[in-house]
């Protein structure tokens, strides 16, 4: 009875394995401090969000998960505590074929993830880098213009709106350097469409003629060719 079990053990491994492809990306990681709650695996189709797979949590804080990946693209971990609150309950990722992993605590489930395996999402976050200092100077200026305790006179307000335009301006053509600079990622198409899709014609033109071919077929590189037809 042992042997048979044993067998059946081996055999279910090997179909396992088996049922894996060159496609497929493997999902793990750890969730420090999670006794209970359950974890959602994500990703966007068609503008509505959609649940690939879910996992109860009780006791193990340990996950997997598993799914067939056409090109990299954007996935989402979502961690429902049970505690009526969506903040820092979701961490987003660059997901590609092969094996990621995720190492992250649940009291600080977005802020504190790490996450390794995918060069993709390497790219993405050295471009988010920069760009989160961007983003955070112009939050800085618009505070300063509505602040009441000392008020600015109509120059000085004139002056501070100049600096947030040209800080806007610094953001849109490091959005833009950046994926001409890297037309062989799949970042690239990604950042014109959904970063800076209000960008010149003329520069997202020259985006997506850069891409290399692999990237312009992939389901972001498609999805700005869409863009760029249905707005000529």
């Amino acid at each position: 009875m042992k042997n048979f079990l044993a067998i059946v053990s081996i055999l279910f491994l090997l179909s396992s394995c088996a049922s894996d492809t060159e496609n497929t990306m493997t999902l793990t990681g750890t969730v420090k401090g999670l006794k209970k709650g359950t974890l959602h695996f994500q990703y966007v189709r068609d503008t509505a969000l959609v649940t690939i797979d879910s996992l109860e949590i009780d006791g193990s804080d340990s996950f997997t998960f598993k799914t067939e990946v056409e090109s990299p693209e954007l996935f989402y971990l979502y961690l429902d505590k049970k505690d009526n609150n969506d903040i820092n309950d979701r961490i987003t990722f660059f997901g590609e074929p092969g094996n990621i992993n995720i190492q992250t605590n649940w009291n600080t489930f977005d802020t504190n993830a790490k996450i390794t395996g995918s060069e993709s999402h390497e790219m993405l976050e050295e471009y988010r880098k920069v760009m989160t200092g961007i983003n955070k100077r112009s939050l800085e200026l618009m505070q300063m213009s509505v602040q009441n305790e000392n008020p600015y006179t109509s120059s000085e307000l004139d002056s501070i709106e100049q600096v947030t335009t040209t800080n806007v301006k610094r953001g849109y053509l490091y959005a833009i350097n950046f994926a001409l600079n890297n037309s062989d990622s799949y970042i690239a198409p990604y950042i014109a469409l959904k970063e800076i899709p209000d960008a010149n014609r003329k520069y997202l033109d020259s985006i997506f003629s850069v891409l290399s071919p692999e990237v312009a077929n992939s389901r972001y590189g498609r999805e700005l060719q869409v863009y760029l037809e249905g707005n000529k």
